[in-house]
């Protein structure tokens, strides 16, 4: 099997925001639990960065079942933020994630500012975590997430509480593609202080039993991921990269339907510093080595030492 470090000549680090890969590649949040779920199929110290579900103050069991629904091009996913809880997280999860050996983002969530403090302030003292990744635009809950990531005053409300309180860990504020304008949203959380921007977030889906003439998913609709939203997820990042984030010096993690290499280096040439696999790891547990061998043969082929030197290249649109 070949090994993710391997293929020496081309350097596949990156730097985000500070917090320093030694590839681009990462987990999508919700994807792998909180690290040992996925550790008997794949070598997570192989990637750039580890990133956990999301955490909340109290323990969630999430929504009823059925929560996944299969669709011709992804799923529709309806988890509802079950996790343990801040607590338990601290106790009995980050010590095994911590283990591993790359950077530790963990994925913030809750219904109010002050609950998202709570949880930011907390896991900023503990020093395995690089940075916390601020869930503004899950779709599947019936209050916050998703509030905060569709109003730009109410983002900039909660990223600005956060960037007083948080004063070690990066914070990397993940967008909702269910907007008008994602650039707007993006734009507010740069200037309330983000060090990092992490988008798509999965868009809104629904399936219907025509037999029965109901949802299939108990809450009516859910996120839908996988392949379906890649060009979704490769238009927002160039959008942003190019309007917001690159002005600003503000990287970019990018993720939405990733499967291939080729998924992969769209969203970098687009503007993406790092790139997380999501959907693709219910699959393939062991995409992630082939894809980040698949970009490494990719910057071989056209002569390309580091592959930080692709982010944002992609040639600007020849018609107006």
């Amino acid at each position: 099997m070949d090994q993710l470090r391997s293929r020496t000549d081309v350097d596949l680090s990156v730097d985000l925001a500070g917090i320093q890969m030694q590839n681009p590649l990462t987990t999508a949040s919700g994807t792998s639990g909180y690290g040992p779920e996925l550790s008997s199929y794949v070598d997570l110290s192989r990637l750039g960065a580890f990133t956990t579900k999301s955490i909340t103050v109290e323990p969630r069991e999430g929504n009823p079942a059925p929560r996944i629904v299969e669709t011709r091009a992804g799923v529709i996913n309806s988890i509802g933020l079950a996790n343990v809880g801040l607590e338990k997280f601290l106790a009995e999860k980050l010590p095994s994630a911590a283990k591993l050996g790359v950077p530790i983002l963990v994925n913030v969530a809750g219904k109010t500012i002050d609950e998202y403090l709570t949880v930011a302030s907390a896991l900023d003292r503990v020093e395995e975590i690089a940075g916390l990744e601020i869930n503004i635009s899950c779709p599947n809950v019936a209050a916050g997430g998703l509030e905060f990531g569709t109003n730009c005053t109410m983002a900039s409300e909660l990223i600005r509480t956060l960037r007083g309180a948080v004063k070690r860990a990066k914070l990397i504020v993940k967008l909702s593609p269910n907007v008008t304008d994602i650039c707007e949203v993006a734009r507010a959380a740069v200037e309330a202080g983000a060090d990092a921007l992490s988008l798509i977030n999965t868009l809104r889906g629904m399936a219907i039993n025509v037999e029965a003439k109901r949802p299939v998913l108990p809450r009516g609709f859910g996120g839908l991921s996988g392949p379906a939203v890649h060009p979704v997820a490769v238009y927002c990042v160039w959008r942003v990269y190019r309007e917001v984030a690159k002005p600003a010096g503000v990287p970019i993690i990018g993720l939405g339907g990733v499967q291939l290499w080729q998924d992969a280096m769209e969203l970098m040439l687009a503007g993406a510093t790092a790139v997380a696999i999501g959907t693709a790891l219910f699959i393939d547990p062991q995409c992630p080595i082939k894809i980040l061998d698949g970009m490494t043969d990719y910057c071989r082929r056209h002569g390309v030492r580091r592959i930080a030197d692709l982010i944002g290249t992609v040639a600007p649109p020849t018609a107006t």
